[in-house]
C-alpha cells in the first residue's frame, strides 16, 4: 500500500557495455511532429541526450515478422511484445522478443542471454522458445516457485506457459497446467491476487476478430478494421493452485474469471497493470479498454473484485470520454506515495495522466502535469513513467505508431527501406518528456534524435537496467521493424539504488507485488516490483530509485505481497542490494500506521 511520505513535494491537481555508450547515434531528423512521418524537415539538435541506440553493437539482429501485410489482417497492426528478464539468476537481463507471422511461419520468438562482457547471444535454437505463432504479449514470473522465471505468451488465439528447466531450456507446461484461452489475448499480469504465495495469471482479451477480407474505414480506402467492428471480450483471471497432487505436474492454474467477478463484463482489453490502487494493502488490476471504459478490477479480499473504475475516476478522461485506451504507465509523479496512471490514446485524442488525489480516487491532471500540448501528436502505445536522470522523479516515455494510413505526401526513402511502403503509412516517431521535479513535465523529444528520430510502427516498450549500471535502459518493438535497444547516456545521472525483493520460502522468486520504501532524511520514495506495465511487455523486476545528491539511504523498507512489512537497514547509494523475506525487521501494523500519520 503507498504512502505519504513526509517532506515532499506539493500535490497537482561502469558496467561493461559503457564501452558501447561512447556517443548517441547521429541525428538523421528530428521529433517534429510531421504527420506523415517523413521527418523532412532537418533539426539542430541541442540539449542534453539520454539515449544512445546499441542494437547491432550490442548483437541484438532482431526483425518483427508481422505476416503478410496486403489482406490488413488485424492482429499483425496490434504489433507484438519483448520481455527483459533473467532467465539463470545471474543478474544480468536477458531479453524475449515476440514475433507475430502465424503458426506456419518460419519467423519464430526470438531469445538472446546477454554475456558478461555485455554483448547478447542468440540463444533461441533448442531453448524451447523458438515457437512460431500469432504473438502477442509476454508475462514473465517464477509460476512454480523453483527459483526460476517462467514466460506466459498472448497468441491471437492462444496461449503459451513456458516452463522454465535451467541452462536456457524451456518446456511448453500450457495443457498440464490448465493455460487455455482461446481467444485473442494481449497484454498480461502475473500477481498473487490472493497473498497465498503462489503467482496468479491475469489475461487482456481484444475482440472477437474474424479475417472476413471486409473493408473496414470507409470503402475509398482499404484499412485495418475498427475494434467496434466486432464483439469485446472479457479478460481472464487465473488463479494459481500450485504444483499438481496426481501427476507430478509442475504448476496448476483454474480458471476462476467469473467466479471473481469478471465474466459479465466483455471489453477491448490492450493494456494491464497490477498494483495497490485503493490503497488497502491488496492488488487491484487495471485493464486499458480501446474505445471503451477502462475497468479496474478492486479486490475484495475474498476471491472477488468490482469494477470500480467509474466511481475512481479511472474510467473516462476529464470530458466523460471512453478513448482508445492502449498502454499503461504507473509511477509516483506528484511525490506523494501514490501510484499515478499514464494511458497512451490515438493521436486525435491525446494521452492521459491520471493523479492520485488520495488512495483509490483518480483525476484527469493532463493539463495541470504540462502533458496536454506536446510538441507533437502521437498514436501511443507502449509507455513507461522511469527516472532516467536519476534526479529522484520520474520521466516519461511514449513509443508510436498510427492504426490508420496516411497515404499522401512523399516518403523517406529510409523509412520505406527500413519497414517497407506499406507500414511506412502508419509510422511516428517516439516522444520523451522530463519531470522537472513538481509532477510538471517538459518535452525533451527534440533533444533526443536517437529515440526519436526513427519513424516507426512503435508498440512495445520495456524499461530495465541492462548493464547495471544505475541509469535505466530501453527496448522497443515496432511492426514490421527491428527491435532496438537503448542505452541510458544522460549526462551527470544522479545517485541511485536498485532493489531486488525476493522470497525464500516461495524459492528465492523475485516477490511481484512488493512496495518498496526508501528513506533518506526527510525524504521518502517509493516503488513497485512490478514487472507488469506498459504495453504488450514485461519489464526489469528490480525497483529501481534515482536518489540526485544522496550518497546514501537511511531505511529501505518492504511491504510483502502478504502484507507484511520489514525495515532493512540503510547504506551507500549507487548499488544493487537483494532483500530477502524474512531477512529484516518485522514492522508492526501498528507503528506502520503511526509513522505515515
Amino acid at each position: 500500500m503507498m504512502r505519504h511520505p513526509r517532506g515532499r513535494r506539493s500535490r497537482l491537481v561502469m558496467a561493461p557495455l559503457l564501452l558501447l555508450l561512447a556517443a548517441a547515434a547521429a541525428a538523421t531528423s528530428g521529433c517534429t511532429g510531421e504527420s506523415d512521418a517523413d521527418a523532412t524537415a532537418r533539426t539542430t539538435h541541442t540539449g542534453p541526450q539520454w539515449f544512445a541506440d546499441v542494437t547491432n553493437r550490442a548483437g541484438i539482429a532482431f526483425r518483427h515478422d508481422p505476416g503478410p501485410s496486403n489482406d490488413f489482417f488485424m492482429p499483425e497492426q496490434v504489433g507484438s511484445g519483448a520481455a527483459l528478464f533473467d532467465c539463470d539468476n545471474d543478474g544480468r537481463l536477458d531479453v524475449y522478443l515476440i514475433n507475430n507471422a502465424g503458426p506456419d511461419s518460419a519467423s519464430v520468438n526470438r531469445f538472446y542471454r546477454q554475456q558478461t562482457d555485455g554483448t547478447f547471444r542468440d540463444a533461441t535454437a533448442g531453448s524451447g522458445l523458438d515457437v512460431a505463432g500469432h504473438g502477442m504479449g509476454v508475462a514473465a514470473g517464477d509460476v512454480n516457485n523453483d527459483g526460476l522465471t517462467d514466460l506466459l505468451v498472448t497468441e491471437y488465439l492462444g496461449a503459451r506457459l513456458l516452463l522454465n528447466r535451467r541452462d536456457g531450456k524451456f518446456a511448453n507446461a500450457s495443457r498440464a497446467a490448465g493455460i487455455e484461452n482461446a481467444q485473442w489475448g494481449t497484454s498480461a499480469a502475473f500477481v498473487d491476487y490472493d497473498r497465498d504465495g503462489w503467482l496468479d495469471l491475469v489475461v487482456a482479451n481484444y475482440v472477437k476478430y474474424t479475417h472476413d477480407g471486409r473493408i473496414c474505414w470507409g470503402a475509398a480506402l482499404r484499412d485495418y478494421c475498427h475494434p467496434n467492428a466486432f464483439e469485446p471480450t472479457i479478460a481472464r483471471l487465473l488463479r494459481n493452485l500450485g504444483p499438481g497432487d496426481d501427476d507430478g505436474a509442475a504448476v496448476r492454474f483454474e480458471d476462476v474469471t467469473d467466479r471473481a467477478g469478471w465474466g459479465q463484463s466483455p471489453s477491448n482489453g490492450l493494456g494491464v497493470a497490477c498494483a495497490d490502487f485503493t490503497g488497502d494493502g491488496w492488488p487491484d488490476v487495471l485493464i486499458a479498454n480501446d474505445e471503451k471504459p477502462n475497468h479496474l478490477w478492486v479486490n475484495r479480499r475474498d476471491g472477488t473484485f468490482a469494477d470500480e473504475a467509474v466511481a475512481r475516476g479511472l474510467a473516462y478522461n476529464a470530458l466523460g470520454e471512453a478513448q482508445a485506451n492502449m498502454g499503461i504507465a504507473l509511477g509516483d509523479v506528484q511525490g506523494d506515495g501514490l501510484p499515478d496512471a499514464y494511458i497512451t490514446h490515438l493521436d486525435t485524442e491525446g494521452n492521459v495522466l491520471w493523479a492520485a488525489q488520495q488512495p483509490g480516487l483518480y483525476q484527469d491532471a493532463t493539463v495541470a502535469a504540462a502533458l496536454s500540448t506536446p510538441k507533437w501528436r502521437g498514436t501511443g502505445f507502449g509507455t513507461v513513467l522511469a527516472d532516467f536522470d536519476n534526479d529522484g522523479a520520474p520521466d516519461l516515455a511514449v513509443v508510436n505508431g498510427r492504426i490508420g494510413r496516411l497515404p499522401h505526401g512523399p516518403r523517406d526513402p529510409k523509412t520505406i527501406a527500413d519497414i517497407g511502403p506499406h507500414w511506412t503509412e502508419y509510422a511516428e516517431s517516439n516522444q520523451l518528456f522530463a519531470n522537472d521535479g513538481t509532477g510538471r513535465f517538459r518535452d525533451v523529444s527534440d533533444v533526443n534524435p536517437a529515440f526519436c528520430t526513427v519513424p516507426n510502427v512503435g508498440r512495445g516498450l520495456a524499461v530495465g537496467d541492462v548493464d547495471n549500471d544505475g541509469g535505466l535502459d530501453l527496448l522497443v518493438t515496432a511492426v514490421g521493424a527491428p527491435a532496438r535497444l537503448y542505452r541510458n547516456v544522460a549526462p551527470a545521472r544522479g545517485h541511485w539504488l536498485i532493489v531486488r525483493a525476493t522470497a525464500p520460502a516461495w524459492g528465492g522468486r523475485d516477490a511481484l507485488g512488493a512496495e518498496i520504501t526508501v528513506r533518506f532524511g526527510r525524504r521518502r520514495m517509493v516503488a513497485l516490483a512490478n514487472p507488469s506495465h506498459s504495453y504488450l511487455v514485461s519489464n526489469d523486476p528490480r525497483a529501481h530509485f534515482g536518489l540526485g545528491a544522496a550518497t546514501a539511504v537511511d531505511e529501505v523498507r518492504v511491504r510483502w505481497p502478504d502484507g507484511s512489512v520489514e525495515s532493512f537497514p540503510g547504506g551507500a547509494a549507487d548499488r544493487i542490494i537483494e532483500l530477502p523475506r524474512g531477512g529484516g525487521t518485522v514492522v508492526s501494523a501498528e507503528s506502520e500506521t503511526a509513522e505515515v500519520r
